[in-house]
């Protein structure tokens, strides 16, 4: 088997294990298709500290779910595609450098922004670290996810934003949405299911 052809057959599996989810606004749905995604989330809240309805409603903003989510294009005279803004890239839409502090200072030197598993890590990670140098409560979806969209050195700033208010308050509605559908179905999760690949 040449090279090539190995190389479009793990992209062909990656691919198809990576589909966004039917229904990205019910996390018990979305676990239902992807059950190790809920294993992967757990892990962190465990880990972390972070819950899971916020590691979720943090995805659903910034990628919805599209393991190869990027920044649209910015264009030229309105028309010519140009440069995207950042290199925000993945499930997480972390930037090339944060996601090169999160594989230094976690160890996880194999990690990929477009495997959930990683992504959701990456999360905990860093509303940890917005924990400690913020003091903002890991269940605060609100002040979290304007931390993890400004940076830890913009979060002050963020008052006068009115856009990041905005973003951040639908975050905040998504996770509590999370939150109450995780309620009713996280027993049902919770116990042990074979997977099948």
């Amino acid at each position: 088997m040449g090279n090539k052809t190995f190389l479009i057959i793990i992209i062909f599996l990656i691919s198809a294990c990576s589909s966004v989810p039917q229904n990205t606004s019910n996390s018990c749905k979305i676990f239902d298709e992807r059950y190790l995604w809920y294993k992967h989330s757990k892990k962190v809240e465990q880990k972390w500290g972070t819950p899971i309805h916020i590691q979720l409603a943090i995805i659903k903003m910034e990628s919805d779910f599209d393991w190869l989510a990027k920044p649209p294009r910015q264009k030229l005279f309105k028309v010519i595609p140009f440069k995207r803004p950042s290199s925000s890239f993945g499930y997480s839409q972390a930037v090339n450098g944060t996601w090169e502090q999160y594989k230094k200072e976690t160890g996880n030197k194999l990690a990929v922004r477009t495997r959930f598993k990683d992504s959701v890590d990456f999360i905990g990670w860093y509303t940890n670290k917005s924990s400690s140098i913020l003091k903002i409560p890991k269940n605060d979806a609100f002040k979290q996810y304007v931390a993890y969209h400004e940076g830890w050195g913009n979060y002050k700033y963020y008052k006068k934003n009115k856009k990041i208010i905005s973003l951040a308050k639908r975050v905040e509605k998504q996770s509590n949405i999370y939150k109450k559908q995780l309620n009713e179905c996280s027993s049902s999760l919770s116990r042990n299911k074979y997977i099948i690949f």
